[in-house]
């Protein structure tokens, strides 16, 4: 075997690991400063299904001030991302194809960035790629409050009533996989409960609920 396609046969199978898990938190640390990253974050983004999900006050490309409280009694794919996360440029035509789709039946997309070039870089990221949802520059205190965001895109899904319904880090769900889950949310009855959906946590409609 020469060593080109050996080279070449170790760099595909990296570029799949990175997919899968995402940006990993080395990669996070380069645009988010935390003063608090020497101690363990107090609150695990992944035990916290079926908990309320951590408040928030963000400016949009507007300079608008965005509250996540506002958005209580949709359903929410809340999308934490950077312009230099590459498994994140996989998952934004997904998110605005949902966008699109589901925004008139009470679902809304919220992406985060975490870039921390701030708008320079995100404005022009955002109109090139047409992105159609709203979008929001976070800071270190929202990383904080979300567990230190180990790894992006770190993606979650909200139920009507404000509460984190599935976790997912890195492409760890396909489309059709989303698609259905936002489904589901919207569907769902208030009643609900924590349910374990094919390795990542979800919070669903208990059955015969309906």
């Amino acid at each position: 075997m020469s060593k080109t396609f050996l080279g070449v046969g170790v760099g595909f199978m990296l570029a799949c690991a990175l997919l899968w898990t995402g940006c990993s938190k080395g990669s996070v640390k380069a645009s988010v400063k935390s003063d608090a990253a020497a101690k363990p974050p107090e609150f695990k983004l992944q035990d916290a299904v079926g908990q309320p999900t951590p408040e928030f006050s963000l400016k949009d490309v507007n300079g608008q001030t965005v509250h996540l409280a506002d958005y209580k009694g949709k359903v929410v794919l809340l999308d934490f991302w950077a312009t230099w996360c590459g498994p994140c440029k996989v998952e934004i035509p997904w998110f605005i194809d949902f966008e699109r789709e589901f925004k008139d039946k009470g679902f809304a997309v919220l992406g985060v960035s975490m870039d921390e070039d701030g708008w320079t870089v995100i404005k022009p990221y955002v109109k090139d790629r047409q992105m159609n949802y709203r979008i929001l520059l976070g800071d270190d205190k929202v990383s904080a409050s979300y567990g230190g965001l180990d790894a992006l895109p770190t993606t979650l899904l909200i139920s009507r009533e404000g509460k984190i319904a599935s976790v997912h880090e890195g492409v760890s769900m396909g489309k059709e996989e989303f698609k259905n889950a936002i489904a589901q949310l919207l569907e769902a009855p208030r009643a609900s409960a924590p349910i374990r959906s094919r390795g990542a946590l979800a919070l669903l409609a208990r059955p015969g609920s309906r």
